[in-house]
């Protein structure tokens, strides 16, 4: 670089003092190999040699000696230039009265090199035809360079043209660095920037879902503005890479073998190469003799189209690489022209003899005795080579649009009408005296399509449109790889469409049929989220299943997403499903058999009221009020029958009913059964001498009792309605998986306030028939009323517990329970004995046995 910028300031030192010409910086060494004359001159440059010490070029200074290494897609590319020259000179309707002259240099892929051949560009001692100023002060002798093929030598010429104002407009070089218009304020492509690339290498790994890879680049600006440029969009995608290896500008085998044991022994099977075509062939050689199988190779334009020799040993390694190239053509009449050539018929291409003795393996001097003499009969049709694969036009269609964009900007120029033109005050350019200045601004807005159909055209970096193929290596006829067109990049289109694959079979690395899988961890399925391992790659993680009520239905998920309230994660727990509605239902068999138990206590309350109307005159049903007996057995049906209102979906009306008609009718029955008891404590009382007590607890006080007792309960039922009456609620508490309907209490005071209601009725008939269980009467009444009430305190106290610790519709079957059983426990306890003396014991059922013996003191 340093030499370079020392070049350049001794032609500026030269220019400014003007002490002598600057074409006399350089003698007649500098003359191009083909050359021809046109009232426009166009320069191209290109490394048809290169040199035997394959990277020395970029550092060390050029020796002609070494300048031996013959490139044919060079000389094919110089070619291409002059056959579209040719081919604009003949066309009538673009540039009809100027011709386009050429003259071709070779850098022999040097550095040096390239800006001396620039300068020669620049400072041919030959006069233009429009001008006979001397030579120091005449203008550039041409008005457009071609070139280069790689950036280093690309970046060179650009400083000589910088500052001339002159176009360079490069066929191959893609640095991303290139688009600095700051730096490069004359440089235009027609190869699409790495910017492009890197991101559409990104696209592509995403696309067939690796994630996991390796890189190898060039130590230069093309190598590590490129691998950036990858590294970043490979984030954006996702995609991690392992390690990075570097090809230094001077290799050894040693450092090779360390390159190669590294990607051996990594983890990461798939390897990016961002790397020069001459440094990539021979660290392909170095990976033929380690044996470097079972890597997938990816490409870029720079390499993954280059010829390798015809060895079984090169698709051994590289075989199914897969990569970005330029987009091909085919361009009419331009395979003819190159192939119709022959050293013999084209006396002043000096070059054309090397390409004959390297494509033939022969000798055109007879005096050579090592090689096989050339015969001349040779054809290039006959064998297939770098040169003449038409399959292959990547790099000369880049040469054909860019000297088409140089022609274009031409014909604009010369067709410019006063008062329309870009310049000041609108005016257009002296077509007798052209700038390549002016030929500059023209170039920045050209806009046309090729014969073959590909749109030319410079944004505002001086890139072309970004386009670009899917390559994959495939075995070719006769050794060669074939380069198969598997896929395209258009970054102009939505990201999912951005990569669209062929209809047509990809080779892969490894002989894998189908798409391998090439990441550091297997992607999580849907159901798990990722979690990232800590110090590592973000490609490293673990799969951990979403917790209960959480799902994740995309693979790679970050993280669960919550089910609604209503409904839970299925058992693969990617998708939400409706959770189960649980109540106590009559279809079940739970809810069946309660019903069963309830209608059956309701009937046989009925049976036994049915007895006691039939024996309605005997002493049994007389004794302690029937009238009360009948309206405990009513109330005792309204028992077994409001257990029926708690099975069902809950509703408004079904909530309000349950609570309230179970607090009535159970309170309706216990001062029953407390009237009963007082009756029977009155009774004995009223035996006593001189004792009218019954006078103050007659039949109408017991049923003003009964009515009061009850009364009491429907008030605080009324007043629970009014203020905070049940309601039907969803329980998403209880269970994950279900929704539990249920009737939520409303006012808890209220709820208390009946149950511990018909607990104190119930605890004062259990007082008062526990002081009279002894009175000495052969049936003694209020023994039994002792006995259902101590049960019913049993089911009742129990029921808390078991009410509580219930969950779901088991609550309410635990409610029905305890219903029942104490509806059970009144009824055998009351009226069994009774229905058993009745229809067994018939010699029981009179006055005097039911008297027994008298009390002998009061009580």
């Amino acid at each position: 670089m340093l030499e370079m910028l020392l070049l350049v300031l001794i032609l500026y030192v030269n220019i400014i003092k003007a002490e002598e010409p600057v074409c006399s910086l350089y003698d007649a060494v500098d003359t191009p190999f083909l050359s021809k004359d046109g009232d426009i001159m166009i320069a191209g440059i290109f490394n048809i040699h290169n040199n035997e010490n394959t990277l020395a070029g970029f550092k060390s200074k050029p020796n002609p000696e070494e300048c031996k290494v013959f490139n044919e897609r060079e000389y094919q590319a110089a070619k291409t230039m002059i056959f579209a020259i040719e081919e604009i000179n003949n066309n009538s309707k673009l540039l009809p009265d100027i011709t386009l002259g050429y003259k071709i240099y070779d850098a022999c892929s040097s550095i040096q090199l390239s800006i001396k051949k620039t300068l020669a560009v620049l400072n041919d001692p030959r006069r233009s035809k429009f001008s006979n100023l001397p030579c120091s002060r005449a203008p550039a002798p041409v008005q457009a360079v071609i070139g280069m093929s790689s950036t280093p030598y690309t970046q060179a010429v650009a400083s000589i043209t910088n500052a001339f104002q002159i176009p360079q407009v490069t066929f191959l070089s893609s640095c991303a660095c290139l688009s600095d218009r700051i730096k490069y304020p004359t440089l235009f492509r027609t190869v699409p920037s790495d910017y492009y690339q890197t991101r559409a290498m990104a696209q592509l790994l995403k696309h067939f879902g690796w994630n996991w890879v390796g890189t190898v680049r060039s130590d230069n600006d093309y190598g590590n503005d490129g691998i950036a440029g990858f590294a970043q969009a490979a984030q954006e995608e996702g995609i991690c890479i392992e390690y990075s290896a570097v090809i230094s500008s001077v290799m050894t085998r040693q450092k090779y073998i360390k390159i190669i044991r590294l990607i051996k022994e990594s983890s990461a099977k798939v390897v990016v190469a961002y790397v020069n075509s001459v440094p990539m062939k021979t660290f392909i050689d170095e990976l033929v003799l380690e044996n470097a199988t079972g890597l997938q190779w990816v490409g870029i334009p720079g390499w993954v189209t280059k010829r390798l020799p015809a060895k079984e040993e090169y698709y051994k390694i590289m075989g199914g690489t897969i990569g970005m190239a330029y987009t091909n053509a085919v361009i009419p009449g331009l395979r003819d022209y190159l192939l119709n050539i022959h050293p013999f018929w084209n006396p002043e291409d000096s070059y054309l003899k090397e390409l004959w003795e390297v494509i033939f393996n022969c000798n055109l001097n007879s005096k050579d005795i090592i090689k096989n003499k050339c015969t001349g009969t040779e054809n290039l049709r006959d064998i297939k080579t770098e040169y003449n694969d038409e399959n292959e036009f990547r790099v000369p269609s880049g040469v054909y649009k860019a000297l088409y964009a140089v022609a274009h900007a031409l014909h604009n120029l010369y067709n410019c009408k006063d008062g329309q033109g870009p310049f000041i005050n609108k005016t257009c350019a002296d077509k007798m005296r052209v700038e390549p200045w002016q030929v500059l601004h023209y170039l920045k807005n050209v806009n046309f399509t090729t014969v073959y159909g590909d749109n030319v055209y410079f944004d505002a970096n001086g890139d072309p449109e970004p386009k670009y193929e899917v390559i994959n290596w495939q075995p070719g006829d006769g050794g060669l790889i074939k380069f198969v067109t598997v896929g395209f990049y258009d970054p102009s289109l939505p990201d999912e469409k951005k990569i669209q694959m062929k209809n047509v079979s990809i080779v892969w690395a490894g002989g894998h049929n189908e798409v391998p899988t090439y990441v550091c961890t297997e992607s999580c399925l849907p159901g798990t989220r990722k979690a990232v391992r800590r110090g590592q790659h973000v490609c490293c993680f673990d799969c951990i299943p979403c917790a209960e009520g959480e799902i994740s239905n995309q693979t790679n998920s970050l993280q669960c997403m919550s089910c609604p309230i209503s409904y839970r994660s299925n058992k693969e727990k990617n998708q939400c499903i409706l959770k189960d509605i649980e109540f106590l239902s009559f279809e079940e068999i739970m809810g069946s058999l309660l019903v069963l138990f309830a209608l059956l206590g309701a009937l046989m309350t009925v049976c036994v009221a049915v007895i006691f109307i039939l024996y309605i005159d005997t002493p049994v049903v007389r004794a302690n009020n029937s009238e009360l007996s009948f309206l405990l057995l009513f109330s005792l049906i309204l028992c077994f029958l409001c257990s029926l209102t708690f099975i069902g979906q809950p509703s408004d009306w079904s909530c309000m009913l349950r609570h309230t008609i179970f607090g009535i009718t159970f309170a309706l029955c216990i001062s029953c059964i407390l009237a009963k008891t007082v009756v029977v404590l009155m009774a004995f009382r009223a035996t006593l001498p001189g004792s009218n007590v019954m006078k103050w607890f007659g039949p109408c006080q017991q049923r003003m009792s009964v009515a009061s007792f009850t009364l009491t309960q429907v008030i605080i039922c009324m007043f629970w309605l009014l203020l905070s009456p049940p309601f039907p609620n969803k329980n998403f508490k209880s269970y994950k998986e279900k929704i539990i309907l249920e009737c939520e209490v409303g006012s808890m005071v209220a709820f208390c306030a009946v149950l511990g209601y018909i607990g104190f009725l119930s605890s004062v008939c259990f007082v008062l028939a526990f002081l009279a269980r002894k009175l000495p009467d052969n049936f003694n009444e209020a023994q039994r009323i002792t006995f259902s009430m101590l049960i019913f305190c049993s089911v009742w106290i129990t029921f808390i517990p078991a009410y509580i610790s219930s969950p779901g519709k088991y609550t309410v079957a635990v409610e029905i329970f305890a219903i029942l059983a104490s509806s059970f426990g009144l009824l055998f306890c009351l009226f069994v004995p009774k229905c058993y003396v009745i229809l067994l014991k018939p010699e029981q059922n009179t006055r005097k046995h039911l008297m027994g013996k008298m009390p002998s003191k009061s009580l």
